[in-house]
This record gives structure tokens, C-alpha cells and sequence, in this order.
């Protein structure tokens, strides 16, 4: 048993490793690629050789990133009232000296001892690891364990137990294979200092939510002096990476999006938390890390109850955090709320959970929310002097046991002298736990050892200095130290992982390449439609300004583009962008909006081309919504004809390239083979496949006397004729289309000559076909918003929907045809008169006539 599961194991690591950690290497070098061609991102100063961990966002990248800060602002700071700040990056050394930062704001690093090029000890380490893990075929089970067990631990590794690992495994350095120094702390904020004088040390800050915490009371005054509120900040944070790498994923300089939610610690109930309590999606709680087993799917209510999630406003942010994510496009299969280690958490915190992304460099920490309990307002109380509390008042008073400190203030002056208020003050300051501790240890021993941050020195103190004991006193209201919830969004990491999540490649239409398209949604896509003329003319212009200045007016980005392109080639252009539609302007009075994703298009008046595409990506309807709209007041019609070939033949029909405002469906007839193709409407969302109806000779019956090697393929078509105002002609103008003759010329001369009729129910047409090849034919009426399109065709590219298979024969030798018959309301915006849609291989044009004598 174990050896089936050692070379199962092996062969998913081999798999892995031929294909999986290439494909992802190739899947994000193209992504990469089409980033920076399209300068939604590039290196910073490139024209220098640019420096390590600095990006700058070129046009669309500022678009989309704009998007998701207005959305992260809509979705937040208004939904929850909140009190949005802006701090300055520069922060004085004395701020982060009470928050932590200059003490512990640290990455483990060493360097190569020969270059003197420095690392991260645990990217090393991790990256190590993991190579092992998935290319390495001979290790042992036991080993791949105690790998497994590495990665896990890793954030708790000291700096010892890092290095003796390094050491163990034999690491080096990357580039050069040289030995590597032992792991030393090194501080990532930058440090600068403030004023000509450099006597005011200053860093740039390494995240905003300090600017937050130390505008508390104001904030809190500006509140009304209640609770919960919460305060917001968007704005740049600064850390110098030892080795920055992934692109955006880790750089030195970045947006965050902070929120801090001030709450009583005893009551962190949340008043909108049913709103999402019915969430369900990927948990990965310590339990299940510390097992080896995976992130499961857990319902919020479940996890909040249970205990998995401390409390329900740490439950309703991680609930509004993956809706956010959601609405911008994430993956939700590739969305996962990781809970952190108790080795991982700073000792203060009450619970932390990190929503990670997959992409292609595996999983991302995006988005972390914490429950900071009150550690940050404490430090800052205690370092500055100003109480940052909140009160609740009573109705009534209320008898309380309180923790009374009184300093000794004559003991003090005597033994710290001119010291003595900052010692005093730094005594009245201590947190009801830090008191207790001080009161044990003073019955216990008689002295004990304190630190005074402002004097930056610990001094002792000793049972005659201080007074601490617990009393009774009636009160009007409690004083507290408010908790903080805490989600900080990384909105670079973000954006990228969106960039990969809606990234993806199709074939051009001729099949000869592969066409790069970005599926962001509307809410985000950085230009929301582009505006086309079908051709370069005057009169084509004036309409797509036209529109432009409706769309501007609208508020909606957008980009119009009267290049001499073919349209195609400007569809794919934009397709790069993200763009999700696109408006066509020919020669109609109404013009056709596209979609980006499913290339549906529609047609609406030029008037109402603004409106349709603001409501659709304002979300006030959807594009299935516009497309049902475009269904509605159906006439029936029914076409029956007759197909003879000389060989077996493959038809196929692509019911989604077909005019779908007037297909209801297809009917194949045989002798033994009947096949019906669903009816198809716009307002269905899934794209309808290829049908392939296979003719052969054993299907059918016995041929005519006259061509006993003829194939006889019977096809109804049943059409639903659309009654609307861009197909406002009668029907009885359809009918005397479908009544016309047509008189086929091939090769300059009438050497072959077809005709055939059309008629409503009740008649039937006979369409009898030689067996030398004729190509494509078709014909519109200007203005009859009708086009008929017959085809017979050679080639295996598809046309209009059909498509026709020779097999190995050359086309001068086909002798197959195909014919389907199509009635689209105002279709392509063909001219008037018949128009040949292509040539033959030999011999010239195919020559065209109508009985009206209007010809090609």
C-alpha cells in the first residue's frame, strides 16, 4: 500500500513538474507580456535600467486601479458610513517607536559572503523547499513530510532555527552557489529626516493605519462620541524589500486600503452581520493547517458560531471582503480565507484571517483581517500621554470594582528626581493587566523592573513608590480602551491577481492565431466601450462623434477609433484592453453594440446607444437582459428545399453565427435521419454548439434515374421573422424576395443554371444542384432590414455558419455543395442588389442576377 501511494505520489510530482510548473511559467510570461505591451503596467525608470520593486501604471493600468479604489470606497466607506482620512507619508521616528516599528518591523536577511547581494532567509528557504517538493522524484515520503512541516512553521522560525535550516539543507546563494551568511534581523521602513537640520528622525510610513489611530480622539469627537465607527485611509506605504520580485506582488512602494472599525471590546456584535452570515465559501482554519488537510467550504454562520472566527464584526468583514473580491472579478474556486498560525499572530491580536488568491506564483496574501484587540491605541496612549478612550455613560450609577494606581509621588521625586513626572505618568498609563502583573510581582519580591518609554530606560520600582488595589466606586459611566477590527487591502496584489483571474486566449476568426482577451467586468474594465465607423467616411464620423459626445456626457470612458482598420483587427484591439463592448456605426439609421465575451451583438437607435451601455455597466441591466429585449413579436415562416450531392458530405451549422433574432430552429430531414437543432434565442447565455449533420449515401433512398450517384438531403428551416422597429418592412416585401428567381452564371457563361423558390407554409421548393462546385452567393435589399443568404460553398473556412469538409480533395476536384437559407433582420448592413460574397478557384467570378435586372 505504501508503495502505491510513494509512486502515485511520484507521478503527480512528475506531471507537476512537466507541465504544470511550465504552463503556469508560460500562462503568466504572456500575461506578463500583454501587460506591459498594452502599459497597463511597466518597470519605473526603464530608460535607466529601471530599479528593483518600482512600477509605474501606464494609462489602462491607472484605469482599472481607479476603478477598484472608487468601487473599494462605494462598497465600504459609504455602505458603512465611514470616516474617510489622509495622512502624510512621512511619519516622526517617535510614532513608530510607540507602535512597534522601529523595534520589530523586521525581515530576517542574509547574504552571500563573496557578492555581498542580500536575501530574505525564508524565501530561500521556502523556495526550497517547494522545488523539492515538486521536482524532486526521489524523495522520500518521509522527507516530503518533513518539508510540508517547514513551510508550515516557517513564520515562526527564529533566526536561529532559520539559519541551522539553511545550514542543514545546504542552501546557497541563487545566482552564484555561494556560501551564505547566518540570518540578521534588517528594518524594511525607509528612513529619512525631517527638516534642513536632520535632528528629526522620520521614516516613510510602512503602512496608514497609524495615521488613523493617532487622530482617534478627534475622529472619535467627530463621531458624536459613539460606537462602533470606523475610520478609512487610502494612500501610499513604503518598504524597502531585501529582494523584491513577482512584479507587483512585492514591491517597495505600493496602495494600501485601510479600515479600522473601533468597537467595545465587550461588545463585538455586528448589526448588518445576518447580511452575510449565509456566505459560503473556501476556509482554511489553523486546525486544518496544523493537520495537513485543506481549505474546506464553510458557511460564515457556521465558522462564527463555532468559534472558528472570533466574533461577528471580524465575521462581517471577512463576508463583505469576499464580496468585494467577487464583484471585481476573483475567481471564487481561487479565493481562500486562511486563518494564521498562533505562531503567526503578534501575541495582542484576538484572531487574524487572510483572504489569498491563487495565481500563477501559487497563494497570495491580498487582504488581512485582524482583530488588533486595543494594542495600538494603548501604545500610543502610553508613549504621547493623551488618553484615547472611549465612554459609555449610565442611565443610572453603577457600583464597579476598579483598579486604582497611585504613585507615590514623594518616593519617586527622591529617587528619579527631575524624572519623576515622566515615571508617574508612565505609571498612570498601565493597562489593567500590566498593573496586576506589577502588583504580584511587588508582593512577591518587593521591586520590580520598569520600562518608561519616554525616558527610553527601565528603571526598578519598588513597593514604596506605588499603590495598586482594587475598589469599589460608584460611577456614571466606564471608560475603555476601544478593540480594533482591522481589513488592510493590498490593492497592487489585488489588481494583479484580477489580471491573471480574467485573462484568457480564442482563436481568430481566420483560426491562424491566438488573440489575447482580458475578461474584466464592466465595473472595472479600464475603458467601458469603443465607438467604430464600419469604414472610414464623413458621414460614418459625424455619427461616432456623435455618440462620443453622448457617452462623455454619460460619464462613461470610452475610446473612438476611426482608424482605416479592418473591424475585425479593431475588435481584437480593444478585446486586449478589456473593453466589454464595443459600437459599430455603417450605414443603417441604428448602429450594433458587441459584446466583448460572447461576440453577441445587438442593434438599437443611435440615440439610445449611450443609455443602453451606461445601464449595462452601471449593472441596471445585464447584457442577456438588452439581448431578450431585442425577441420579442414573432412571425413564423417555414422553408422547405431539396439538396443533391454527388459524394457524402458533412454540414455543419453554427446555430450562434447565425442571425439569432430570427432563428427558431433547424430541421435535417432524411429517409432514416432526422436532427433538430434547439430553438435558439438571444436571451439564452450559453452559446449553442456546432451540429453536424453526416449525409450518406445508406441514409437515403434510391436516387433518380437521372443521377444514380446523387445523395438526397431534405432541409426545412423554420424561422421566426422579428416585428420591430429596425425590421419594420412587411412580410408580404419578404415574400416577393423569396418569390424572385435567380439565374446562377458560372464562369462568364451560362453553362449551369439553378432556380428555385421560396413560399410560405403549405408549398414546398425543390433546389436541385449539379454536381460542379458553385461558391457563396447572397443578396440584401438597402433599407428592407431582410437579408437572404444562400450558400454553396467549397471551403472549409466557416461562412456566415456553415462550414463544408472535403476531404483531401483539392478544390477544383469538390464536387460537394452546401446550401442554407437565412433570413436576418437588418443583418451586416449589406448594400442593395446582389453581392458576391467570393470567387472561385478557376474560371473568374461567379456572376449574379436578379430578374429585377439589378446585378453584380
Amino acid at each position: 500500500m505504501a508503495s502505491t501511494e510513494e509512486s502515485l505520489r511520484k507521478s503527480l510530482q512528475s506531471l507537476l513538474s512537466a507541465s504544470g510548473s511550465d504552463s503556469r511559467d508560460a500562462f503568466r510570461q504572456s500575461v506578463v507580456n500583454t501587460l506591459e505591451r498594452r502599459l497597463f503596467y511597466i518597470p519605473s525608470f526603464k530608460i535607466y535600467c529601471g530599479v528593483a520593486g518600482f512600477y509605474d501604471y501606464g494609462p489602462p493600468g491607472c484605469a482599472v486601479k481607479s476603478n477598484v479604489l472608487s468601487f473599494w470606497r462605494q462598497h465600504f466607506v459609504l455602505e458603512e458610513n465611514m470616516l474617510e482620512v489622509d495622512c502624510p507619508c512621512v511619519t516622526p521616528e517617535v510614532v513608530l517607536k510607540a507602535s512597534g516599528h522601529v523595534e520589530k518591523f523586521t525581515d530576517l536577511m542574509v547574504k552571500d559572503e563573496k557578492t555581498g547581494t542580500c536575501y530574505r532567509a525564508d524565501h530561500l528557504l521556502k523556495d526550497y523547499c517547494n522545488e523539492k517538493l515538486q521536482k524532486d522524484l526521489t524523495l522520500s515520503s518521509d522527507k516530503a513530510a518533513e518539508l510540508k512541516h517547514v513551510l508550515a512553521m516557517l513564520d515562526d522560525f527564529s533566526s536561529q532555527e532559520l539559519g541551522a535550516k539553511i545550514k542543514e539543507y545546504g542552501i546557497t546563494a541563487p545566482e552564484t552557489k555561494n556560501p551564505l551568511s547566518h540570518p540578521y534581523p534588517f528594518n524594511l521602513m525607509f528612513q529619512t529626516s525631517i527638516g534642513p537640520s536632520g535632528l528629526a528622525p522620520g521614516f516613510m510610513r510602512p503602512e496608514t493605519a497609524q495615521g488613523i489611530f493617532v487622530n482617534f480622539k478627534d475622529l472619535y469627537y467627530y463621531n458624536g462620541n459613539k460606537l462602533p465607527f470606523a475610520a478609512a485611509q487610502i494612500g501610499q506605504a513604503f518598504r524597502n524589500e531585501i529582494s523584491p520580485r513577482q512584479g507587483l506582488l512585492r514591491v517597495r512602494e505600493f496602495t494600501l486600503a485601510e479600515i479600522e472599525h473601533f468597537v467595545d471590546p465587550e461588545d463585538k456584535s455586528h448589526p448588518k452581520y445576518a447580511e452575510v452570515a449565509d456566505l459560503e465559501f473556501l476556509m482554511f482554519p489553523r486546525e486544518e493547517q496544523m493537520s495537513g488537510q485543506s481549505a474546506k467550504r464553510i458557511r460564515l454562520r457556521e465558522a462564527v458560531s463555532k468559534g472558528i472566527v472570533n466574533n461577528e464584526t471580524l465575521g462581517y468583514f471577512i463576508g463583505r471582503v469576499y464580496l468585494f473580491l467577487m464583484r471585481l472579478g476573483i475567481d471564487k474556486d481561487r479565493l481562500r480565507f486562511r486563518q494564521h498560525l498562533a505562531n503567526e499572530m503578534a501575541h495582542y491580536a484576538a484572531d487574524c484571517w487572510d483572504a489569498e488568491i491563487e495565481c500563477s506564483y501559487g497563494w497570495i496574501e491580498c487582504v488581512g483581517i485582524a482583530d488588533r484587540s486595543a494594542y495600538d491605541l494603548h501604545a500610543h496612549s502610553e508613549k504621547s500621554g493623551v488618553p484615547l478612550v472611549a465612554h459609555e455613560k449610565f442611565s443610572e450609577p453603577k457600583e464597579l470594582e476598579k483598579l486604582v494606581i497611585t504613585p507615590i509621588k514623594k518616593e519617586l521625586g527622591l529617587a528619579f528626581k527631575g524624572s519623576q513626572k515622566m515615571v508617574v505618568e508612565a505609571l498612570e498609563a498601565m493597562r489593567e493587566k500590566e498593573a496586576l502583573d506589577m502588583k504580584a510581582a511587588l508582593e512577591s519580591k518587593g521591586e520590580v523592573e520598569f520600562e518608561v518609554c519616554t525616558l527610553g530606560e527601565t528603571v526598578t520600582i519598588n513597593k514604596s513608590m506605588v499603590s495598586i488595589h482594587m475598589e469599589k466606586k460608584k460611577e456614571h459611566q466606564r471608560v475603555f480602551t476601544p478593540s480594533v477590527i482591522e481589513p488592510s487591502f493590498g490593492i497592487g496584489r489585488i489588481i494583479y491577481c484580477l489580471f491573471e483571474h480574467t485573462f484568457y486566449t480564442r482563436q481568430s476568426k481566420a483560426g491562424d492565431e491566438q488573440l489575447n482577451v482580458f475578461r474584466f467586468p464592466s465595473l472595472v474594465a479600464p475603458i467601458k466601450c469603443t465607438v467604430f465607423p464600419l469604414v472610414q467616411n464623413q458621414k460614418f464620423e459625424e455619427v461616432a462623434k456623435l455618440i462620443s459626445k453622448s457617452l462623455t456626457a454619460a460619464g462613461i470612458s470610452h475610446k473612438i477609433d476611426i482608424t482605416g482598420t479592418s473591424i475585425g483587427k479593431r475588435y481584437a484591439r480593444t478585446d486586449e484592453l478589456g473593453v466589454p463592448f464595443a459600437v459599430t456605426v455603417d450605414s443603417t439609421t441604428s448602429v450594433t453594440i458587441r459584446e466583448r465575451d460572447s461576440k453577441d451583438q445587438v442593434r438599437v437607435d443611435v440615440e439610445e446607444a449611450a443609455s443602453v451601455i451606461r445601464e449595462v455597466t452601471e449593472g441596471q441591466r445585464t447584457w442577456e437582459d438588452v439581448c431578450s429585449s431585442q425577441t420579442t413579436d414573432f412571425i413564423p415562416l417555414f422553408i422547405e428545399f431539396e439538396i443533391r450531392f454527388m459524394r457524402p458530405t458533412t454540414l455543419r451549422v453554427h446555430p450562434h453565427m447565425i442571425c439569432p433574432r430570427v432563428l427558431s430552429s433547424f430541421e435535417f430531414v432524411t429517409d432514416s435521419l432526422s436532427t433538430v437543432v434547439p430553438p435558439f434565442y438571444p436571451n439564452q447565455s450559453a452559446r449553442c454548439r456546432s451540429l453536424a449533420v453526416v449525409v450518406r449515401r445508406d441514409f437515403v433512398s434510391a436516387p433518380p434515374s437521372s443521377s444514380p450517384s446523387w445523395v438526397v438531403l431534405q432541409m426545412r428551416v423554420f424561422l421566426h421573422f422579428l416585428r420591430s422597429i429596425s425590421c419594420s418592412r412587411s412580410l408580404r416585401s419578404v415574400l416577393d424576395l423569396f418569390y424572385s428567381w435567380i439565374e446562377i452564371c458560372y464562369g462568364g457563361g451560362v453553362s449551369q443554371k439553378g432556380s428555385w423558390r421560396f413560399f410560405t407554409r403549405r408549398k414546398q421548393v425543390i433546389h436541385h444542384v449539379n454536381s460542379k462546385p458553385l461558391l457563396v452567393f447572397g443578396g440584401a435589399i438597402c433599407h428592407a432590414s431582410i437579408l437572404l443568404l444562400a450558400s454553396i460553398t467549397c471551403y472549409k473556412t466557416p461562412m456566415f455558419g456553415i462550414q463544408g469538409e472535403h476531404r483531401g480533395t483539392r478544390h477544383s476536384d469538390f464536387n460537394e455543395c452546401l446550401l442554407l437559407v437565412i433570413v436576418a433582420g437588418d443583418y451586416m448592413g449589406f448594400m442593395s442588389g446582389w453581392v458576391a460574397l467570393g470567387g472561385l478557384d478557376s474560371g473568374g467570378p461567379v456572376n449574379f442576377a436578379s430578374r429585377s435586372g439589378v446585378g453584380v
